[in-house]
């Protein structure tokens, strides 16, 4: 092994022990004090002291009880001999100048040592403390005395770094007996205080039995009447609550049979509400129905006759082609023209018709609504049978060039489609009324419902023979009268 690792080795191990022996650690209850080379003084911590060149001293800092008795009786204030047997806790003081004062008396000194050296200062300052005191002012204020002990031993403890943490007088003695005869003359007079204080009391104890019988009796007759009178003061209130409870019933009552009323009211109007929304409803649904069916009905009218005008226009103008000039075939057309124009203000006419009485329909009932479709459907078919005849008419005026026998012949053609049709129209109006759940004829109107089918079915001729200028009547008449001629005349020519 090299040299050098050895001398490294031993040169730690010397460090090692060096820094061992220097460590000094103070507990809480002890001054170390390091001198040398600096003074310093640790107290429950750690520092290093340098060895051979600085010492390490120890101060106590534990609580040092010191039992302080007299040597012999102490003549008091009243000039009687007394021991004294007290305890004392004494400690070295932490202030850095108690501390100094301490190790300059104390240093590395045992507890016991410091005991008996403080117990001589204090027992001498105890001394001159009896010497001040009365006896029986020594013996009823332990702590006075205490304190004045204290006060006075104080200063000379300090001077020494040494402190009191507490004086407490144990026994006050002595040879004579005078503390205890002290005690026995206090006793007789509190035997006497106390036998005086029994008479006393005694009396006091029937003074006030019969002071609280009196109270006990007045304070039963004020209960008695203040009873009565809370009785009768429950009794008035008992009434006048029952009187307010009744009256709150009565209007509890009234208030329910006013609200039971306003409900009842309230739902009547509720329900009065739903049943005229019901019926508006129903009546708007009934007249969107109407409006409906009667769009249905003109178009499917208006489809009819433009059908049929347009046939009639095509064998119209293939009649013409064959049988007329250009020139008529023009002035033909104009007049065709001019009629159409009139055929369809008239339609507008009867369509604004329509809608007038379908917004008259809106406000009446039930069967005023179901009269007034049928009388449109009604309308709707004379305005067809109006239409086709019109067009027979044209059709009449375009072969106006073949003599009244075309024209005659035309004509019964009118009068056959208006016959044709008759019978619808007539059960169009007759349907309205079977849609009616009921009617109720009074008096001589039972034949109303016959007499309105025959007038709106004359009314229908009467229209025909104003707009198109054919009395069928007339014609009808004059029809049958010649076929009646015609078949009269036939026999007698065949004889």
């Amino acid at each position: 092994m090299p040299i050098s690792t050895i001398v490294i080795g031993i040169a730690a191990v010397l460090l090692i022990l060096l820094i061992a022996v220097s460590y000094v650690k103070a507990p809480p209850d002890m001054a170390y004090i390091i001198s040398g080379l600096k003074r310093r003084v640790v107290i429950g911590s750690a520092n290093i002291r340098i060895p051979f060149l600085e010492r390490l001293d120890k101060v106590t800092l534990e609580l040092i009880q010191v039992d302080v008795k007299t040597s012999e009786p102490v003549p008091n204030a009243d000039f009687i001999n007394v021991n004294v047997d007290a305890v004392v806790n004494i400690k070295v003081g932490r202030d850095p100048s108690k501390i100094d004062l301490a190790a300059m008396n104390f240093l590395n000194a045992q507890p016991a040592y410091i005991a008996g050296v403080a117990k001589e200062v204090l027992e001498g300052n105890m001394r001159e403390i009896v010497g001040q005191m009365h006896t029986k002012e020594m013996v009823l204020d332990r702590q006075k005395f205490a304190d004045m002990v204290k006060t006075n031993a104080d200063p000379d403890l300090a001077r020494m770094g040494l402190e009191i943490i507490s004086f407490n007088v144990q026994n006050f003695s002595d040879n004579d007996k005078a503390i205890e005869n002290l005690g026995i003359d206090n006793i007789a007079q509190i035997s006497k205080d106390a036998a005086i204080a029994r008479a006393n009391a005694e009396r006091d104890v029937a003074v006030a039995r019969a002071r609280a019988a009196k109270e006990a009796n007045d304070a039963h007759i004020e209960s008695e009447t203040e009873i009565a009178k809370k009785n009768n003061e429950l009794d008035i209130k008992k009434a006048e609550l029952k009187k307010a409870a009744d009256i709150q019933i009565a209007i509890a009552e009234a208030a329910k049979g006013i609200q039971a009323e306003e409900q009842r009211k309230l739902k009547e109007v509720k329900f009065g509400d739903a049943n005229i929304a019901r019926q508006e409803k129903e009546i708007e649904l009934k007249e969107r129905a109407v409006a409906i069916k009667e769009k249905e009905l003109e178009a499917e009218v208006k489809k009819s006759a433009e059908a049929r005008k347009y046939a009639i226009q095509q064998e119209s103008d293939a009649e013409l082609y064959s049988t007329q000039r250009k020139a008529d075939a023009d002035l033909f057309k104009r007049a065709k023209d001019a009629e159409a124009a009139q055929i369809e203000a008239e339609r507008e006419a009867n369509a604004k018709k329509a809608l007038a009485e379908a917004d008259k329909i809106k406000g009446e009932n039930e069967a005023a609504v179901i009269k007034a479709k049928g009388e449109a459907e009604a309308e709707a078919i004379r305005a067809k049978a109006l239409a086709e005849a019109e067009g027979l008419e044209k059709k009449a005026d375009a072969m106006a060039k073949y003599g009244e026998a075309a024209k005659m012949d035309l004509q019964l053609q009118v009068a056959k489609i208006y016959c044709e049709q008759l019978p619808a129209i007539a059960k169009g109006i007759a349907e309205s009324y079977t849609k009616v759940g009921n009617i109720t004829m009074y008096g001589d109107r039972t034949g109303t419902l016959a007499s309105d089918v025959i007038d709106k079915t004359a009314q229908l001729s009467d229209g025909l023979a104003k707009g198109l200028g054919i009395d069928l009547k007339s014609l009808l008449v004059g029809a049958f009268g010649a076929k009646v001629v015609d078949a009269a005349k036939r026999p007698s020519d065949g004889q």
